[in-house]
């Protein structure tokens, strides 16, 4: 089948897009949060080679395609979508509707169901619709059911047909793919963003887009220490994350940091985990001054390794001019596991990024920042600055 085929099964024609956290906000800014949502759904589809129309007659976002399904499901990976629903668009009156889930629930393209419910809203101005919404579930029940000889179960239905009958159109629905929710990308300002080629730090950068952050990806090439294929795979890692967010500038800033990693084994010892923390993050703090980025985040959690303990952390924060974040501070590591297998990012993170052949005998959990900066190179984080605003810009 042709990137642009239908499917002759399935009888839909359009999807709703339902809004993700930015459905909260005032008309103003939910106008405008839209918007960016529609435009992101619209880049995806095209760069999936699906031809579309991306609207937004009215609150809800309505893709017009001969694609549904496959629309659908990308729609559903943009930060911003709520979910997305296949449907049939029709007119908003009882017998279309009805003829409509009538041809839906023949079609043979769901899930054969022992159960069904009908859900249904009327929206727009008294006396636009010539039936109440109880009309509407009895006559749509019937037709269901008749076509397919499932139950009726309110409680707890196998599948629930939606009906949305609007002024002008009404549109029948029975699948529903839940989107990321969220808020669109590019709302909430320019993050720099520490990535490795492990597991964490590409669930910390789809989190930071899921909230409407743009990432600014920050790799710091450790030199020698640095793990196999280190590099290749952070950079592989943002470009499974990059169809999420079709707009974004996410090409990763690549800071030379193999000589400032060498100065700090060279002059640390119990210490040496959190300095070499506190150099990544100058770095980040470098780039983000070229970045115009208001903050930094990192894939941290709060005690899963030794440089991570609240007390190293707090230190390790004191290298930043600007707010640190960590999106995954309270998160368990099987958590994110199950995350960046869903992302698909987790089988290319699984290679050791080499910091372990860093780490010292006895690595300090309960750090100082007197201790700590006492111990590191006079100079070493202004160093670690302007390697970072010196950054390679390179491609996904």
């Amino acid at each position: 089948m042709s990137p642009n085929s239908a499917d002759p099964l399935d009888p839909t024609n359009a999807v709703l897009l339902g809004h993700g956290d930015f459905g909260v906000k005032s008309s103003v800014v939910r106008a405008r949060m839209a918007e960016r949502v529609a435009a992101d759904v619209d880049a995806a589809l095209a760069a999936e080679g699906i031809t579309a129309d991306v609207e937004r007659p009215w609150s809800r976002i309505v893709v017009r395609t001969d694609r549904p399904t496959a629309a659908a499901r990308t729609a559903a990976t943009i930060p911003g979508v709520g979910f997305a629903r296949p449907a049939v668009a029709t007119d908003p009156h009882l017998a279309a509707i009805s003829d409509a889930a009538d041809t839906l629930a023949a079609a043979g393209a769901h899930t054969p169901a022992e159960t069904y419910a009908v859900d249904s809203d009327r929206v727009g101005p008294d006396g636009v619709h010539e039936f109440a919404n109880a009309d509407l579930k009895r006559e749509v029940g019937r037709v269901v059911g008749a076509a397919t000889g499932a139950d009726v179960d309110l409680d707890d239905p196998d599948l629930t047909y939606r009906i949305e009958a609007r002024e002008r159109e009404a549109f029948v629905s029975v699948r529903r793919i839940e989107g990321p929710g969220g808020l669109p990308v590019g709302t909430q300002g320019r993050v720099a963003v520490l990535i490795s080629g492990g597991i964490d730090s590409p669930v910390a950068t789809w989190r930071l887009l899921r909230r409407g952050c743009t990432p600014v990806p920050v790799y710091v090439d450790l030199g020698d220490y640095g793990g196999a294929d280190h590099r290749a795979r952070a950079i592989e890692a943002v470009g499974t994350l990059a169809p999420r967010a079709p707009r974004a500038d996410l090409r990763p800033r690549v800071v030379e940091g193999g000589p400032l990693i060498e100065r700090v084994v060279a002059a640390t010892h119990d210490t040496r985990m959190v300095s070499l923390r506190r150099v990544l993050v100058a770095a980040a703090d470098g780039v983000a001054d070229r970045a115009d980025a208001h903050s930094l985040a990192t894939g941290e959690s709060v005690g899963q390794k030794s440089s991570q303990t609240g007390a190293n952390l707090a230190v390790t924060d004191t290298a930043s001019s600007r707010p640190v974040h960590r999106p995954l501070f309270a998160a368990d590591k099987a958590d994110i596991v199950s995350e960046a297998r869903e992302l698909g990012t987790y089988a290319g993170s699984t290679v050791p990024v080499g910091c372990e052949r860093i780490a010292p005998a006895h690595p300090e959990t309960n750090a100082t920042p007197d201790g700590v900066v006492d111990a590191e190179p006079e100079g070493l984080l202004d160093a670690a600055r302007a390697a970072g605003r010196n950054a390679e810009i390179v491609p996904v």
